[in-house]
């Protein structure tokens, strides 16, 4: 079995920033489950992440736009009769914190918040939301987590594979394709869930490692 608490010693063994000064203090709290563990995190890397800057990528948009930029799309423009409104449908690349790894953490903390945590983590949740207005949704269920990580997007690391496992612990999917919010997980599941962890960080990290028993 694996308790609360240790949870975060496995993380911060994977994870060399979860050692660094601005999460030491989480080791020594006391959690009522591993959601608000992973609220405690996320929360301290999403502020730091913040004062970095959210990460950004250059994203396809199409509008109608009254000025020309990027490609006029022709045909959309006729169709939707733009031009009489003396406008164009563009498509276009947008440098936009709009990415697939910002929306990710801002579905989980959503998901967070909707859970049981507790208040002050609930509110501190809700204060870093407003900061990801120009972040879209995303479903987590169907998120594909297999990413790849370069010196541009490198400290969202940790953050993705904590995300996973709130998303991995906290959604269960039905056969039909929709989700619902579980309770978070008890400790023999957690542990399961755990070694699962484990065993995706390791592929993603290693791609040549297979496990000696595979699973």
């Amino acid at each position: 079995m694996i308790r609360i608490q240790n949870i975060y010693h496995m993380l911060a063994y994977a994870f060399q920033v979860l050692r660094e000064q601005g999460y030491r203090d989480v080791a020594t709290e006391e959690f009522a489950n591993t959601a608000e563990l992973c609220a405690a995190i996320l929360a301290r890397g999403v502020s730091s992440q913040l004062k970095r800057g959210l990460g950004r990528e250059y994203v396809d948009r199409t509008d109608t736009l009254s000025t020309l930029r990027g490609k006029i799309e022709v045909s959309e423009s006729v169709k939707t009769r733009s031009v009489l409104r003396r406008q164009m449908v563009c498509s276009y690349d947008e440098f936009s914190v709009d990415t697939t790894m910002n929306r990710i953490l801002k579905a989980t903390m959503i998901l967070l918040v909707r859970c049981d945590i507790g208040k002050a983590r609930k509110k501190e949740l809700k204060r870093l939301l407003v900061y990801f207005g120009d972040v879209g949704d995303v479903d987590l269920a169907t998120v594909d987590w297999h990413m790849r990580f370069d010196r541009n997007n490198q400290t969202y690391r940790m953050l993705m594979n904590v995300c996973w496992l709130v998303a991995k612990g906290l959604l269960q999917t039905h056969a039909d394709g929709t989700s619902r919010l579980m309770d978070f997980l008890d400790e023999q599941r957690m542990s399961r869930l755990y070694e699962k962890f484990i065993l995706e960080y390791y592929r993603r990290e290693h791609p040549s490692w297979t496990p000696a028993h595979p699973t």
